[in-house]
């Protein structure tokens, strides 16, 4: 059969049911893993077979349900995680570590970022922060040689800049690292980064994957192409003996297909236990199932929302990827043609008391620390998801005071609209 369309990918990947078992994913809700003997379990212990032993390292439902997003996502091997920040550690800790540094964009979401600038700097890891639109040179002169990988979203969240995927690829590759991006916003409905070059993706499943906001979880998913033994001493974590785990050697033992998610689980999560929960891992796959429904309507309602406020008196300005006109619309055309969220962002004439305003005022849209589900939220990241950050950090990250990011929901755009409307007028009164 050829290659399977991303719907039926949606549907049925990750899960196939022999004669007599349950059609859904069974959600094996067990701590532990009941065997004959110790011999077995040693094996297992040992990597030496596959299956399972312990939920914190490995769950059959979870395994199905990253299975699923592996093969959506066009990659080899994919873990989850409790939380997508959980996914963004574990994919730059796995192979950065204390003396080590690691190039990221600078409009990356403001607990990524608080995740990297502070709490793994504390851990000696070391961050340039780089401008999405950064040339070439700018952002080669930003490697050192202790420089571990390179990390980008595909969609920032709240700034929505869009990452030029291949020329942060071709940086990373030219330096012997790989690119990790964050896939969160676009899903691989809308684009698959591994095909423009990207090594390493990461998802907040709590988003659109979920859909519903009822489950909070994370993911991995590896490429398998990047290759650690040609930059071996780069990676002495995949291409030397682990010993704390029986001397094994995971690029040897698991090839490129399986060498980066294996360290990941029998390392990180081992000592972190970071898991999603078996039920989470069931509710996101209810999700996944109908993804590539609902991102289509999610782009419709976002790009109806966005031209509305195009053409409103009360909006300093407009930023969504798919409005034509935007500064990353051409980079949103080649990466993501079918189309790219449901999250706009604008700002409110008056500045952060407007914004402020605005939010009181909304009826339909809720706010919330939310973002992509089935309803629409609202948020006022400066002075919430980015309140951490001083006013020059906040501008580094493409973030003013004045900022609303709404996330069109699945609701009739003309509802959305009028609801956004009366707000704005409501803003101007003060």
């Amino acid at each position: 059969m050829s290659e399977q369309g991303i719907g039926t990918k949606c549907v049925q990947a990750g899960y196939t049911p022999g004669n007599g078992e349950p059609r859904q994913i069974p959600i094996i809700q067990s701590t532990t893993f009941k065997y004959s003997t110790s011999e077995q379990m040693g094996r297992l212990f040992d990597l030496e077979e596959s299956g399972y032993f312990y939920t914190r390292l490995q769950n059959p439902t979870n395994d199905a349900v990253a299975a699923k997003i592996a093969a959506l996502e066009g990659g080899t091997a994919a873990m989850l995680t409790s939380s997508g920040q959980a996914a963004n550690f574990y994919a730059v800790f796995n192979i950065a570590s204390c003396g080590d540094h690691v190039v990221a964009s600078s409009t990356i979401y403001g607990g990524t970022y608080n995740l990297f600038h502070v709490t793994m700097r504390k851990m000696g890891v070391d961050f340039t922060f780089v401008s999405p639109n950064c040339t070439p040179e700018e952002l080669d002169a930003a490697f050192r040689p202790n420089t571990k990988a390179v990390f980008g979203e595909t969609i920032a969240n709240p700034a929505l800049t869009v990452l030029d995927i291949e020329k942060f690829a071709n940086a990373a590759h030219a330096h012997g690292v790989p690119l990790i991006v964050d896939n969160t916003f676009a899903t691989p409905v809308n684009c698959r980064p591994f095909e423009w070059g990207a090594d390493i993706v990461t998802h907040s499943t709590t988003k659109y994957m979920d859909g519903h906001g009822a489950g909070v979880g994370g993911a991995i998913v590896d490429s398998g192409r990047f290759d650690w033994f040609a930059h071996a001493d780069k990676f002495p974590g995949l291409t030397t003996p682990d010993d704390s785990y029986h001397g094994v050697t995971y690029a040897e033992k698991f090839g490129l297909g399986g060498a980066f998610i294996t360290k990941c689980t029998a390392q990180l999560m081992r000592d972190f236990g970071s898991i999603q929960s078996p039920q989470n891992a069931f509710i996101l796959n209810l999700g996944l199932e109908s993804l590539h429904v609902r991102m289509p309507r999610h782009c419709e309602n976002a790009l109806a929302v966005a031209k509305f406020l195009k053409t409103n008196p009360y909006v300093s300005f407009v930023t969504y990827p798919g409005l034509e006109g935007d500064e990353y619309y051409e980079t949103a055309k080649k990466y993501m043609p079918n189309g790219t969220c449901g999250v706009v962002s604008f700002g409110v004439k008056g500045g952060r008391k407007a914004a402020e305003e605005f939010m009181k005022h909304l009826k339909l849209a809720a706010i919330e620390t939310h973002v992509a589900d089935a309803r629409t939220c609202c948020l006022h990241p400066a002075s919430a998801t980015h309140r951490q950050m001083n006013d020059e950090e906040l501008v580094a990250a493409g973030i003013t005071s004045d900022l609303v990011r709404l996330s069109c929901g699945l609701e009739d755009a003309a509802d959305l609209i009028a609801d956004i409307s009366q707000a704005l007028e409501h803003s101007q009164k003060l």
